[in-house]
């Protein structure tokens, strides 16, 4: 009976294929908490508190009924490439990768999640009914060292990682709004998508080099853009225009990289982050300007 409420408890963060892996071991410590490199991933959802702040009983119920079915897809998602569930709050998810197993492909299990969430929540966008119409979501995706473990009692326990890396994660989730994409990445992720993911599970687009409230270093942050077969929105013209945009916007040419975001589609969003900040500064670098977007806030 132990054994089955231990299986139990792992199923609720582990795949099936971990769990298998646990089984297997024999290693008493294996869910000992030790430092390892790890991706993680944060999703959170976008609409959800416009829908409750007018909901009252039935409807409250129903709307957190769609927020569990929001978790479900990321769950879902992150299980089917093998990460483990950090950790759930309110509507957003924290998956990572890098223990207990390994991370021998690096970033791109996160990736391939993201691309998934991503894309179950554009096809009931499409579809416009269920619980997810109406409903987006922000993903952020970092790479880095951290603390990753049990903590708790064998019948009462949780597991989690710690450190820089998940407070960078948060950050890049919430910065998806200002920049006004789906998925945000790291510099270290950006360049192993970069060097390592087929066109065909996933694209990067540096979206610029940006300095977060609180950091002393900035970095290059890019998005995480699906393959063409399933958003033809972007095509990579359009990724090679952006960053030409982005490539003269650091220059200090700004007038050029207004040419460059105009050839953009209307429904990229992104382009409007840089427009609106050129706006902002009359149009004219400022005089000390490094190619580094401060953000105060985000």
């Amino acid at each position: 009976r132990m054994l089955q409420q231990q299986q139990g408890l792992l199923g609720h963060f582990f795949s099936p294929n971990v769990v298998d892996w646990l089984n297997e071991s024999h290693d008493p410590e294996v869910l000992t908490p030790r430092p390892c490199d790890i991706t993680a991933l944060m999703c959170d959802l976008r609409g959800f508190s416009k829908r409750i702040e007018p909901a009252t009983g039935s409807k409250l119920k129903n709307h957190l009924m769609d927020v569990s079915q929001a978790l479900g897809v990321m769950t879902r998602s992150i299980f089917r490439h093998d990460g483990v569930v950090g950790d759930y709050q309110g509507d957003s998810a924290l998956g990572f990768w890098g223990w207990p197993i390994d991370g021998k492909d690096g970033p791109l299990p996160a990736c391939r999640a993201a691309i998934l969430i991503q894309e179950e929540f554009r096809k009931a966008q499409d579809n416009g009914i269920g619980p997810l119409a109406g409903l987006r979501m922000g993903i952020g995706i970092a790479h880095g060292r951290a603390l990753a473990g049990k903590i708790g009692t064998e019948i009462h326990a949780k597991v989690g990682a710690f450190g820089p890396v998940v407070e960078r994660v948060s950050t890049l989730e919430s910065l998806t709004k200002t920049f006004r994409v789906p998925i945000l990445l790291d510099e270290e992720t950006a360049k192993y998508v970069r060097e390592h993911l087929s066109p065909q599970d996933g694209r990067c687009r540096r979206l610029g080099r940006v300095l977060l409230p609180g950091e002393t270093s900035p970095m290059v942050i890019s998005e995480l853009v699906p393959p063409v077969l399933q958003d033809s929105t972007l095509t990579d013209e359009h990724i090679a225009e952006y960053e030409a945009a982005v490539d003269a916007f650091t220059a200090g040419n700004w007038s050029q990289a207004i040419k460059h975001l105009d050839r953009l589609p209307a429904e990229d969003r992104a382009k409007d982050f840089l427009m609106i900040y050129i706006a902002r500064n009359d149009y004219e670098p400022p005089h000390n300007w490094d190619g580094v977007i401060t953000l105060s806030t985000y």
